[in-house]
């Protein structure tokens, strides 16, 4: 049987408690969750884990409240741990389930087979064998375009050496990479979003990109899902890029974001039940146009209120490089619900500063 990181997921999503009494000590089950403060093991109620399978949600998933992040157990057991290399967590993993150890690609030679290169599953594999983005390229990329606090939620990671093809006649180069989970609305990864990032510093032509034709590119299931900021429960924003999306959670960083990656993609993404009212954040262009028109028919008709964002330039990360993160967060004081302006942008005043 192949143990990648997957199977380890479900591994210790059926002894889900015992992980949680092993790593997260400092908290205690409440029904079928577990209650502690934070992934570090802080004494507290934000994070909380789901200890039983349902229909809708399986077991092993957590949720931090306060900060939005979530994830698995292979996520607890890193923050927790301090890890940053996937195959040390994986080893930790192994550990706990009294597993044996295995070679550092964790697949066993006379199992080992090939993965097609744009599936899901390869969409995955690449996903977890990422790190943490704190301290690296990407970090820096992102804050160099105004980014200067990236509220991901663990939906952004770094890979130090992604291949990157530039047609099937040249041979394969590496680069490090900015990855980006994209996943369904339950949460499971359907695809990764790359940025390749140029290791030597901030171009302003190439904008901290690498010096490739195509330093973007994406691979598995996109259709309906999204690179997604926060846990949604009834109000989301929606837009098209990473980097657009992190611009506006920089100065609304309590608000569920969700970045589809393209107009198309967009206007099909599927929207979560419950929700109440949705902001499309649209780019200044026709195709920005066309989105706001599609998506705002698809939200009326499921009974969801729409509501367009607009930013000055051509989008809001345009907007926060230029203007700073006061105008933008005066800007959509204007175009939000009165009842959100409240709810996350008086929030948010603290959180950003």
């Amino acid at each position: 049987m192949r143990r990648d990181a997957f199977e380890l997921a479900c591994r210790l999503a059926r002894e889900a408690e015992a992980v949680c009494r092993h790593y997260l000590s400092n908290g205690k089950r409440e029904g079928r969750y577990w209650l502690v403060g934070d992934v570090h093991n802080t004494p507290g109620r934000s994070l909380f884990v789901r200890l039983e399978e349902s229909p809708q949600r399986p077991a092993g998933k957590w949720t931090d409240a306060a900060t939005g992040q979530h994830g698995d157990l292979l996520d607890i057991i890193r923050e927790c741990r301090g890890l940053r290399d996937f195959r040390e967590v994986a080893e930790e993993a192994r550990r706990f389930l009294k597993l044996p150890h295995v070679e550092p690609d964790f697949v066993s030679k006379p199992e080992r087979r090939a993965v097609p290169a744009r599936s899901q599953e390869a969409a995955r594999r690449l996903f977890a064998i990422s790190s943490p983005i704190e301290g690296t390229v990407v970090e820096n990329y992102l804050q160099r375009r105004g980014i200067a606090l990236v509220h991901h939620g663990g939906s952004l990671r770094f890979h130090p050496r992604c291949y990157y093809r530039p047609d099937e006649h040249l041979p394969t180069e590496t680069w490090p990479a900015m990855i980006a989970g994209v996943t369904d609305l339950d949460g499971r990864i359907t695809g990764v979003h790359r940025t390749w990032l140029d290791p030597n510093g901030f171009d302003r032509l190439r904008r901290g990109k690498a010096p490739i034709d195509t330093p973007r590119r994406a691979m598995g299931d996109l259709l309906g899902n999204a690179v997604r900021f926060g846990m949604v429960d009834d109000v989301l924003a929606a837009g098209e890029g990473i980097e657009t999306m992190l611009s506006l959670r920089y100065v609304l960083p309590m608000m569920p974001m969700a970045a589809a990656l393209s107009a198309n993609h967009l206007s099909a993404m599927l929207l979560p039940s419950g929700l109440r009212r949705l902001y499309i954040a649209r780019d200044a262009d026709a195709a920005g146009d066309a989105v706001q028109a599609i998506l705002t028919q698809r939200a009326e008709d499921s009974g969801i209120e729409a509501i367009a964002l607009s930013p000055r330039l051509g989008d809001f990360n345009e907007d926060l490089h230029i203007f700073g993160g006061d105008a933008l967060r005066a800007a959509l004081r204007f175009q939000l619900a009165p009842e959100d302006i409240a709810r996350f942008l008086h929030a948010s005043t603290s959180a950003t500063e």
